[in-house]
């Protein structure tokens, strides 16, 4: 899709939409249905930009933080997961750019991916996709987090993590890497206006999602000088009963169902919109102007007056002579 370099005029508004909902458990003709009731909801509100949650088609892997990974259920649930994963092209991207199409709406959607007529490999995946239904970007997960590291695989589509849209360039990043400095950087060149963080519905016992959420997304919009989409999974009762083993693991689990944690943060920080209300799930949207994103790079510009990229190159030297690491 050809696109027209935005008006970035402080008058310009748009509606942004974050989903906070569960998909249907290791489904993912249930959870495509889902994604595309969702992308039309939020377009009837006349929502510009949808974002989902993190590995949201057919589910994130969410026992591996929770069980032994050489043991059952584990195992079995990998296999489901591999078996509902998605690949693209595919009946799944197909049905969501006809939804976006519909709607008139950009989405970035997570999913497991599946390298195409293969029995091995997944890839944690968000896809961006245009109004009219184009396929813009994919981006795989830089490298899988602490347990993830069994389930995905690193990704291999390079730093880029954004794409072109009417609007100007509209970003996304899995989960930790929102706090990654130099894919912050990279991403400050393309000039976002928009960024999707994709989020799963809980880490292990003793680690707050919600604060690794507000720190990380608080932190981005204020050095890119954004607005930040964070959308965020819910457990649900399918999960539960997958692999809530125990007394405590039901709990525990059944503790963070109750939580709320999608919200659409502004340049500096600020919340534009969230949490949503207790217990439902659903979209969480907020009308935003550009003139706070021109106002805020009046004072600090990464990729632009605020830095000297020049001082810091010799940090690597050393990977001068390597295409990866």
């Amino acid at each position: 899709m050809a696109v027209e370099h935005a008006s970035l005029g402080s008058h310009r508004t748009l509606k942004l939409a974050a989903v906070e909902a569960a998909p249907v458990f290791l489904n993912k003709a249930a959870t495509t249905e889902k994604v595309c009731s969702l992308i039309r909801e939020a377009g009837e509100v006349g929502a510009d930009v949808i974002g989902f949650p993190e590995a949201f088609i057919p589910g994130y892997p969410g026992w591996s933080e929770v069980l032994p990974m050489s043991t059952e259920p584990a195992a079995s649930l990998f296999v489901k997961l591999f078996e509902e994963a998605v690949e693209i092209p595919g009946p799944e991207l197909q049905a969501i750019q006809e939804a976006c199409k519909a709607a008139n709406i950009y989405a970035v959607v997570g999913i497991n991916e599946r390298r195409p007529n293969t029995t091995g490999t997944l890839y944690n995946t968000q896809l961006i996709i245009s109004r009219d239904g184009t396929l813009l970007h994919k981006h795989q997960k830089y490298v899988p987090t602490v347990s993830e590291r069994i389930i995905h695989a690193p990704g291999n589509t390079g730093s880029k993590a954004s794409a072109r849209t009417d609007f100007g360039c509209l970003s996304s990043l899995i989960c930790g890497e929102n706090g990654n400095p130099l894919a912050q950087y990279s991403l400050s060149l393309d000039y976002p206006t928009v960024h999707v963080a994709s989020w799963p519905s809980h880490f292990c016992p003793g680690q707050e999602l919600r604060h690794a959420i507000q720190v990380a997304s608080c932190g981005f919009a204020n050095s890119l000088c954004c607005f930040v989409i964070n959308s965020v999974a819910v457990v649900a009762d399918d999960a539960i009963e997958a692999y809530g083993i125990n007394q405590e693991l039901r709990e525990y689990l059944q503790n963070e169902k109750t939580k709320r944690r999608a919200t659409i943060i502004g340049p500096g920080g600020f919340t534009a919109a969230g949490p949503l209300e207790q217990p439902a799930e659903g979209i969480l949207y907020a009308d935003v102007n550009f003139k706070n994103i021109i106002m805020s790079k009046y004072i600090i510009d990464y990729a632009g007056h605020y830095n000297r990229p020049e001082l810091f190159a010799h940090h690597f030297k050393k990977y001068d002579n390597f295409t990866e690491l």
